[in-house]
């Protein structure tokens, strides 16, 4: 199965609820008309209004339907209220010990099976060229799936939005350009 993979456009910020800033909504334009050269059998966006906002424009050209799938949804770290709390030195743990929790949060390990429960699903459903619109932590999961190198470092670099291309069978990760 092919798949692209999205991460969401520039956003106002990390609520399920926020929506995309000015600038996203430029970028979600351009991102519709580089995607028209595909055809997918299916468009699958996390339910956050930053991802919806993200492929609506694409799905609206191509007369597409947005199927949205809670597994897309972005990783929780932790619930951890304490404005001290280096979120990033631990998102970088969660790297290193995939199995490693906090409270609230999942585990690298987790979201990795999430994720992968939605691949098998598909691809047992038969779909061989899917988009996917996520997030950025569980883009850097489902990459990971199939290039273990991907790691704390490659998701500090991914950009808002950004766009893989992954091929299930031969496990070949692509970054495509969005020109």
């Amino acid at each position: 199965m092919k798949m692209i993979a999205v991460r969401h456009c520039s956003a106002t910020g990390q609520e399920s609820d926020a929506p995309l800033t000015e600038e996203g909504c430029r970028q979600a334009q351009k991102l519709a008309h580089f995607l028209k050269r595909y055809n997918f059998n299916i468009l699958l966006s996390s339910p956050f209004k930053r991802a919806i906002d993200t492929i609506k424009p694409y799905a609206e050209l191509t007369h597409n339907e947005i199927k949205t799938d809670k597994r897309l949804a972005e990783r929780v770290l932790s619930t951890q209220t304490d404005p001290n709390w280096d979120w990033k030195f631990h998102l970088e743990r969660t790297y290193k010990e995939e199995h490693l929790k906090f409270p609230g949060g999942e585990s690298s390990f987790e979201a990795k099976q999430r994720i992968h429960s939605l691949i098998k699903e598909l691809e047992d459903a038969g779909h061989h060229s899917v988009l996917l619109v996520t997030h950025g932590n569980l883009m850097s999961m489902l990459i990971s799936l199939y290039e273990p190198s991907f790691e704390f470092k490659e998701w500090e670099l991914l950009t808002n939005p950004d766009v893989f291309m992954i091929d299930s069978l031969s496990k070949d990760v692509t970054r495509l350009s969005v020109v």
